[in-house]
């Protein structure tokens, strides 16, 4: 969403036009891949997470350019909304105590944009959805003031002729219309960068994709929006509505929403970009001056700008990214399903498990993709975001035994997929001290059942027993949760419910 563009109108021979350049930058990508000009490995991660800005009463407050403003920093920027920040963390090499840097960069960076945020009454809240935003929060008026949003808002409205419906059934049933985009601000995610090789690419790409449900499973925090609980990470369901420029009739019609988990394993990157072209007609068709074939004849490095940001605009939770640095073109998986928050160390360890265990199912003989079926990860997908750390999987059996059984979530995580995780962490020569800490959280999230998600409900609903209105309870949940984000104890750890005594106004 960062990507500056001009606002303007397009006439019809725009869309042909930049049909034609996403063409040609295909065959770049093409005699890119075939000529090998990839840059060699690197082991080089990154690192992204959206927040949110608070009050001292838990309710958000649209301020990201005067905070912004304030950080002075290009580490920060904005995102959709005006309660929206984002920090961008830079490219560390895997290995030694690269999680422990991570997390000291982060607690750093955090401290001082929070600090900076106070100094308009205002705070940083990391965590999936804000519990406390009301439909009033997410309208077209509390965009970020940027020409990207306003302009992609029109297109996806526009494209899809009516408005938005929001229909998520989970513990309780949301149902509710939107005139724009707005709502996806809601989402605030961390989004984990894996530099790859071509021809690793696919085999990486694949394994996260596997454990996309095991990430939301042990990772949810997203169980609140407008008051309701719904799932336990309902950011999924709330961004595929937001952003659905298909109508009922389309939808009918199987045509492909902008945000998917896919429908199939994949032999290579290029096969994503050519899905792109294929299935999704463009949002801001933009026209770049360069010829990249030219510029490859010359020898050259082109930047594939018709193809880059088309790409961002389909919404895939490992989204592939075409980058350049140094010259030297480079392909990184972008894996896009992680809630932001609680704390920093739960955080890193979100990303100490996917890095571990991506590698080394990328590196299995017999690769999970090959046994499990893509509809089964997709559905295990779904149950994961239904029902967080107690959601139960379909998963091939272990050993000599073929076939698929089903299995709790905390137990396939903690018996097959975090020792895959160490093994991985170790290949990466990552620093056991650093490996064990990380993983740790992740297997005592396990054992206790406890997430974000769970510990949010389980907190809202202790303020709903003390006779708090639901208003109250989660604006206090919030709070509690703020505080409990800045002490920076694993989620885990969080004593459930209020201070006493309770406010009860």
């Amino acid at each position: 969403m960062g990507e500056k563009v001009a606002a303007g109108r397009f006439d019809l021979s725009d869309r042909q036009r930049y049909r034609d350049k996403l063409r040609q930058c295909l065959t770049g990508l093409e005699r890119l891949l075939a000529e090998q000009r990839f840059d060699r490995p690197k082991n080089l991660m990154g690192l992204e997470i959206e927040l949110n800005l608070a009050g001292a009463d838990g309710m958000p407050k649209m301020l990201n350019g005067q905070v912004l403003e304030r950080i002075a920093s290009r580490d920060f920027q904005t995102e959709l909304a005006m309660f929206n920040l984002e920090v961008n963390i830079p490219p560390h090499r895997l290995g030694g105590r690269v999680f422990d840097r991570l997390a000291e960069e982060l607690r750093t960076s955090l401290a001082y944009a929070d600090r900076k945020a106070g100094e308009v009454d205002a705070g940083i809240v990391m965590i999936g959805i804000l519990p406390t935003l009301d439909r009033d929060d997410l309208v077209s008026s509390n965009l970020s003031d940027v020409d990207r949003y306003t302009l992609l808002n029109d297109q996806i409205v526009a494209a899809r002729g009516e408005e938005f419906t929001l229909d998520i059934d989970g513990v309780e049933h949301l149902s509710c219309t939107s005139k724009s985009i707005a709502p996806e601000a809601a989402c605030t995610s961390v989004q984990l960068h894996l530099q790859v090789t071509p021809a690793r690419f696919a085999d990486v790409w694949n394994a996260a994709q596997a454990v996309t449900a095991a990430q939301i499973a042990v990772g949810a925090n997203s169980p609140f929006l407008f008051g309701r609980e719904l799932w336990r990470e309902s950011r999924p369901p709330l961004f595929q509505q937001s952003t659905d420029t298909r109508p009922p009739e389309l939808q009918a019609q199987g045509v492909r929403p902008r945000t998917w988990f896919g429908e199939r394993w994949i032999t290579s990157a290029h096969d994503l970009f050519e899905e792109n072209l294929r299935y999704y007609p463009a949002l801001l068709p933009i026209c770049d001056d360069e010829d990249p074939l030219k510029v490859l004849d010359r020898g050259g490095t082109p930047s594939l700008a018709e193809l880059v940001l088309h790409n961002g605009t389909i919404y895939r939770w490992n989204r592939p990214v075409y980058g350049i640095a140094d010259g030297v073109p480079h392909l990184r998986v972008e894996n896009r399903v992680l809630p932001a928050g609680p704390t920093v160390i739960d955080v890193i360890a979100n990303a100490a498990f996917f890095y571990g265990v991506v590698r080394a199912l990328a590196e299995e003989s017999r690769p999970v993709w090959t046994r499990l079926p893509f509809e089964a990860a997709a559905a295990n997908f779904d149950a994961a975001c239904k029902d967080g750390i107690d959601a139960r999987f379909t998963w091939p059996r272990r050993g000599r035994y073929s076939g698929m059984a089903e299995v709790d979530a905390v137990n396939l995580i903690r018996d097959e997929l975090l020792p895959l995780a160490e093994a991985g962490l170790d290949a990466w020569g990552v620093e056991p001290a650093d490996r064990d800490l990380y993983l740790g959280v992740i297997e005592e999230r396990c054992r206790r059942r406890v997430n974000g998600a769970s510990w949010q409900a389980a907190t809202f609903h202790t303020a709903l027993d003390a006779g708090l209105s639901r208003d109250d309870a989660l604006a206090a949940t919030t709070r509690r949760y703020r505080e409990l984000m800045h002490k920076g104890d694993p989620v885990h750890t969080w004593p459930v419910g209020l201070p006493e005594p309770l406010s009860l106004g």
